[in-house]
């Protein structure tokens, strides 16, 4: 931006209504805020008017002007909101709550010659040079010397992600930096940048300075996104914080399973998009109704390894100890921090179905019976297992202990519960998070407020006005914006992400509009929550749902009601970049955006393909490969595909193929010539068996074409339509005979063909969905 004049203007805002109090004539008596002028060290107060007095509490922008008032000059002029409370002399009780908006001038009068680059979530201040710079086979990232033991960390994740992005491996040295090279340091100067900030300087060589390793590796991040675009980067200086200390996620990993591998891919995901706060709600349960309306038939899982009660940990998927404390270790070597959430007394079947005596028999099982005093028993015994000692399995300091949903009739004693679990964990030197349901569970038996921290989900069960008023701190969960149950029929399926960019800033929760700069409200965090257990969703389902969202809320998590682009052009521009160079979640087999066919004939051996016990044979077009059963396999260059994608081929099965004869195999998912015992062609993934109610001809060649979008499967044999697994439905026994959609998504897998006895041919992929007359025209 050039030669942009700004007018100091001055907005006020009250929210009288927050504390019951209306009358504006005193907000409005409040006098203006003198202008800033460059240099100035600290905001001039306006007075306060008769019988009150004005308290402020910080900005939205505490690296411009922090909790005392104290300016730092921004790079250019900045607009910076200002919280005050207008506190009645006689009665604490009457409060105003009161934002001003000022413009805090900056040491450069524009943004300079480079415009601002585009990365996620957006730059907090820019001024641009003239050039820019490239790296080179020769940089090198340059430690200084002084934090160089703290600094190796992030040097060598840095390190391996620049060598999968550009290909080349640098060298990691100690001392002065040189032309073209990327120093690291943790010497900043300014500390008002505070933990999470840093500088972005680029010139002759790149310096990522900050006061501490999170600000530095977010500073990392920013240079990956850059170099995912272009291969040069502007030169200029960035100076970039957030305003929101807690930017976070929740997965329901109780009621579907995800693989420890998702997990650690999710860190590293997280990360790239400066996402702190990894929540993963640890157990929970299906809903008795969908399961013959029987607790002993309902789904439930608590997912940690338990030595304390072994029958605690679900069978179908779990992960260790040992594996738990990995995952928290390499989130903290990427800035994200792990919240492990055990929810309880509600959400509780895993619990009861192991200790049945602590179930609630006048709620059902899948709550406590908080008036047993064994439920305390079991509750702290579970907890303790993972707090306690000098290196406990929860090794952060935030643990979050659940209180959601419990019945409203018991509302005295499960205060009492919340209060005591509160204090029990935090005997053990943890801080609480906890679920909002104090407003929905009204009482008179106090709940520790002190140190501890909300997430208002739902403003019936938690009034955010209320529990401001009570002292919590808060983290902006609403469900009526940021809650995803995949193919559930309600909340979302896939989340507004153009409301969300438009409106939605963490300091909303609900319909409540909380003022910028309010310290009582931490940031904010999306969920995903697996209600309808076996709908088919996958991991992949998941992320393709995630993806979008994550983009959207780092820039609202991060920047607030700053949005430098329109949504238009921002979701234009964030197609660009992707998940980080190290991951793939999403399964594509081209970093470009542009349509592509992917053809292997087969009619000799390629350097990439491998084979194992296959053999090149005459094939449906000159050779094809040969498999001889399970053990017979070629080795692919690419994993799998992700929607959309087409896949088409020609097979010719033997006899006596096995029951679960492999086609095609990959990590996450397995194509089937025989699906178990049903003979069909079908596919395996995520624990679920599906087929196409199509079985292969033996001892003949059939054009099989499968195509898969994010809302189901299709194939297509000999060109024309077979079968489309899309819109199926879920039957379940409850009264209502409610329906519920089946996924019947799948990544192709590519890893891998053969697996069976027979030949495969003319194996083509594209990352798109043919149409039927393309499909065709294939045969």
């Amino acid at each position: 931006m050039k030669n942009i004049l700004f007018t100091v203007g001055l907005i006020i805002l009250t929210q009288g209504f927050l504390f019951g109090q209306t009358d504006s004539a005193i907000v409005k008596s409040i006098p203006n805020i003198k202008a800033i002028s460059l240099g100035d060290k600290k905001i001039v107060f306006p007075e306060s008017p008769n019988g009150y007095h004005l308290v402020f509490k910080g900005s939205n922008r505490g690296s411009v002007v922090d909790e005392n008032g104290n300016i730092t000059t921004p790079l250019v002029a900045s607009k910076v909101d200002l919280y005050f409370q207008l506190i009645n002399n006689t009665s604490d009780s009457v409060k105003y709550d009161i934002s001003k908006q000022v413009v805090v001038p900056g040491k450069f009068p524009d943004g300079g010659v480079n415009p601002q680059p585009f990365v996620i979530p957006a730059l907090s201040e820019w001024h641009g040079s003239k050039g820019d710079i490239s790296l080179t086979a020769s940089s090198r990232i340059v430690l200084s010397a002084v934090h160089e033991k703290e600094l190796q960390r992030a040097a060598n994740i840095l390190k391996q992600e620049l060598k999968d992005q550009l290909g080349f491996s640098f060298a990691i040295v100690k001392g002065k930096a040189k032309k073209g090279d990327i120093l690291l340091t943790l010497n900043a100067k300014d500390k008002s940048i505070g933990e999470e900030g840093y500088y972005f300087n680029t010139d002759e060589y790149i310096t990522i300075s900050a006061i501490n390793y999170q600000g530095l590796f977010w500073g990392t991040r920013t240079l990956l996104q850059l170099l995912e675009q272009k291969n040069s980067i502007p030169k200029g200086l960035a100076r970039d914080y957030p305003e929101f200390k807690v930017r976070g996620f929740v997965l329901d990993v109780g009621r579907k399973f995800f693989s420890l591998q998702f997990l650690r891919d999710y860190v590293k995901f997280m990360s790239y998009y400066k996402l702190n706060d990894f929540q993963i709600h640890l157990n929970d349960n299906g809903f008795k109704k969908y399961f013959n309306d029987n607790w002993d038939e309902t789904y439930s899982a608590f997912r940690l390894e338990n030595t304390t009660y072994p029958g605690l940990t679900a069978k179908d998927g779990s992960y260790t100890k040992k594996e738990f404390m990995a995952l928290q270790q390499l989130a903290s070597d990427y800035a994200v921090r792990i919240i492990p959430e055990i929810d309880a007394p509600a959400h509780a079947l895993a619990f009861t179905k192991v200790v049945p005596e602590i179930g609630s028999k006048a709620y059902g099982m899948d709550h406590l019976d908080l008036h047993n005093p064994l439920t305390y028993t079991v509750m702290e015994n579970v907890f303790k297992e993972y707090i306690s000692g000098s290196k406990p399995v929860f090794m952060g300091k935030a643990v979050h202990i659940g209180t959601d949903e419990y019945a409203k009739k018991d509302a005295e004693v499960f205060r009492d519960f919340t209060d005591h679990m509160i204090k029990y964990v935090e005997s053990f030197g943890k801080d609480v998070r906890l679920w909002g349901a104090l407003t929905h569970a009204k009482g008179t038996t106090p709940v520790k407020v002190d140190n501890v921290v909300m997430n208002t989900w739902y403003n019936g069960y938690a009034d955010p006005v209320e529990m401001k008023k009570l002292g919590y701190k808060q983290i902006s969960t609403p469900d009526g914006w940021l809650y995803i149950v995949p193919a559930a029929g309600y909340y979302y399926d896939y989340l507004n992400i153009k409301n969300i960019y438009n409106k939605w800033t963490p300091s909303m929760i609900g319909n409540v509009r909380f003022s910028p700069g309010d310290p009582t409200i931490l940031g904010g965090s999306f969920a995903v929550w697996n209600d309808i257990v076996g709908n088919g969703i996958t991991e992949k389902d998941v992320h393709d749902r995630v993806f979008p969202a994550m983009q959207v809320l780092s820039q609202k998590m991060w920047g607030g009601s700053d949005v430098p682009l329109k949504f238009e052009d921002f979701n234009n521009r964030s197609k660009k970049i992707g998940e980080g160079p190290s991951l793939n979640i999403g399964g594509k087999i081209s970093k470009s955006e542009k349509t592509f066919t992917v053809h292997f004939n087969f009619d000799k051996q390629e350097n990439n393909i491998h084979t194992t016990g296959a053999v090149y044979a005459a094939g449906y077009s000159k050779n094809a490969l040969s498999f001889s059963g399970k053990n017979s396999y070629a080795k692919l260059p690419y994993t799998e595909i992700g929607y959309n994608y087409t896949v088409s081929f020609w097979v010719n099965p033997a006899e006596h193929n096995l029951e679960d004869a492999v086609l095609f195999k990959s990590p996450n998912a397995i194509v089937k010539l025989k699906q178990k015992s049903t003979g069909k062609l079908g596919f395996s993934r995520d624990g679920y068996d599906m087929d196409f109610d199509y079985t292969l001809p033996e001892n003949s060649w059939t054009h099989v074409v499968i195509t898969g979008t994010n809302k189901g499967t299709s194939l297509y044999i000999n060109g024309k339509p077979e079968k489309r697994l899309y819109d199926n439905w879920i039957v379940f026994t409850d009264k209502d005979k409610t329906k519920m959609r089946k996924s019947e998504t799948l990544f192709f897998p590519l890893q891998t063909v053969g697996g069976f006895k027979g030949k495969l041919d003319e194996l083509q992929i594209w990352n798109r969905v043919l149409s039927d007359e393309e499909i065709l025209a294939l045969k």
